[in-house]
């Protein structure tokens, strides 16, 4: 399957983050800590060219723990600021204040020189559809600011929202870029949900997620479906634990013919949603 989705009004959404980039002391960018490669949009970097930076790891709770420290040290390595949240729980969105006065110090300080004391640091909040960019806004706000949803591309155009004396956020849609890189990116991007699943192909979807999961993840994926592994001279495949989760959930068609797209709606909803288990679909590279 060919992996690709960008529908038109991203290409405005990026038009409008151009425009408004000189307004801005700060890029506050999400990603799911389950693929922070691939959920960067590598428009961003060059957007925010100049600006302080702060990259938050969202979704830090379903992404693998030892995964999530690696990643911590390889976005500091390359000078960003960087932090773990959970935007629907709350977690880590204490400690953003402190961040921000951090990576902004240089302009919290030149301000404080020419006698300015009451603008606010203005940060954009950037990120690809469905990484919860708007839970994010609406915890840290504590009030609903934002639309939010599970679905991709809830947010359309962009709106400022003033927090307090110390911050202001410009809150855009969720982007992706023309072309992926790669398939796996695009395939990584599937998974969690930031293309519309109406254009996959949920079954293959399914079986690309499965195949990454016997590679590190076999022993969650095993107990998730009550499977017993297989002898030693035999594998696993994709397509027979498909067919397990088939009998184990029940999905049959009439004639009792196994029902493969509500099997992979299942293990890409459970994914998804952690039932799982903490995963982490990508590493950093070692140096």
């Amino acid at each position: 399957m060919n992996y690709q989705w960008y529908p038109g009004h991203m290409t405005k959404a990026k038009r409008m983050m151009q425009e408004n980039i000189n307004l801005i002391d700060l890029v506050i960018e999400l990603v799911d800590a389950r693929i922070p490669l691939s959920s960067r949009n590598p428009d961003i970097d060059e957007l925010g060219k100049n600006k302080a930076r702060l990259i938050l790891l969202n979704k830090s709770d379903l992404a693998d723990e030892k995964a999530n420290k690696l990643w911590m040290e390889y976005f500091k390595d390359r000078g960003f600021h960087v932090l773990e949240i959970n935007a629907r729980s709350g977690q880590g969105l204490r400690a953003i204040y402190g961040m921000v006065r951090e990576a902004c110090k240089d302009k919290i300080e030149r301000d404080r020189r020419r006698g300015i004391k009451s603008r606010p640091v203005r940060a954009i909040v950037v990120g690809i559809p469905n990484v919860g960019k708007s839970t994010f806004i609406n915890s840290f706000a504590g009030k609903a600011c934002t639309k939010t949803g599970n679905k991709p591309g809830v947010t359309k155009g962009k709106q400022w929202i003033r927090l307090n004396r110390e911050l202001e956020f410009l809150d855009t849609p969720g982007i992706l870029w023309p072309k992926f890189e790669s398939e796996e990116v695009g395939r990584n991007l599937a998974m969690i949900g930031s293309m519309n699943d109406e254009i996959l192909q949920m079954t293959e979807l399914a079986a690309d997620l499965i195949a990454c999961l016997l590679v590190r993840y076999r022993e969650a994926l095993y107990e998730r479906y009550q499977i017993m592994p297989k002898r030693m001279d035999t594998e696993d495949t994709p397509l027979s634990v498909l067919q397990h989760v088939c009998e184990v959930r029940k999905c049959y068609k009439k004639g009792q013919e196994a029902d493969y797209e509500k099997a992979s709606a299942i293990v890409v909803d459970d994914f998804r949603s952690g039932r799982i288990g903490r995963i982490t679909l990508e590493l950093p590279e070692r140096s």
